[in-house]
């Protein structure tokens, strides 16, 4: 078994162009798309991505639902539906947390061995970026070290600050 460490990397890139299994989508709770990583996903995958969602009927705040990637290299998408910060004192870091549990359980489910995450409630949401990078980084590691079937996991980064702050959490494992 390699290190949980090796298994994890942060890359600059658009979301919607990785070939990976699975692409994880910020998504809000309607699922019906939106602005920033949500719409891009939606506009790369087509009409279809949004056809699949309606059918989901929502996701709460934390949880995670899955469809096909449609016209994405992936061959998932998972949405889940990070927390809008508050000032860290309305269960935002076990909201952010279960994110990222809910979507690997799905991506181990569905048999994906390479998963890619945005910097979920980094944007319009509000959440300040080291402290959402630390949980991101702290969560999928913990998990991975558990589960050995996720190959590996990409934190998918728009911008070099973002970048930077997974760099930065990468180094402290």
């Amino acid at each position: 078994m390699t290190d949980v460490g090796d298994r994890l990397e942060a890359v600059e890139a658009d979301i919607t162009t990785l070939a990976v299994d699975a692409i994880v989508n910020a998504a809000n709770e309607r699922l019906l798309g939106g602005g920033g990583v949500d719409g891009a996903i939606h506009r790369a995958a087509g009409p279809e991505l949004l056809a699949a969602c309606r059918a989901l009927g929502g996701c709460p705040t934390g949880e995670a639902r899955i469809t096909p990637g449609f016209r994405l290299p992936a061959r998932f998408v998972i949405h889940t539906v990070g927390p809008v910060w508050q000032g860290g004192g309305r269960g935002e870091p076990a909201l952010l947390a279960a994110c990222y549990r809910n979507s690997l359980a799905l991506a181990v489910e569905h048999n994906a061995r390479t998963v890619a995450f945005p910097a979920i409630s980094t944007g319009v949401y509000g959440y300040p970026l080291e402290d959402a990078t630390r949980i991101a980084v702290a969560t999928v590691a913990e998990v991975l070290a558990g589960e050995p079937r996720v190959q590996r996991v990409t934190f998918c980064c728009f911008g070099a600050a973002a970048l930077a702050a997974y760099g930065a959490a990468l180094a402290a494992l």
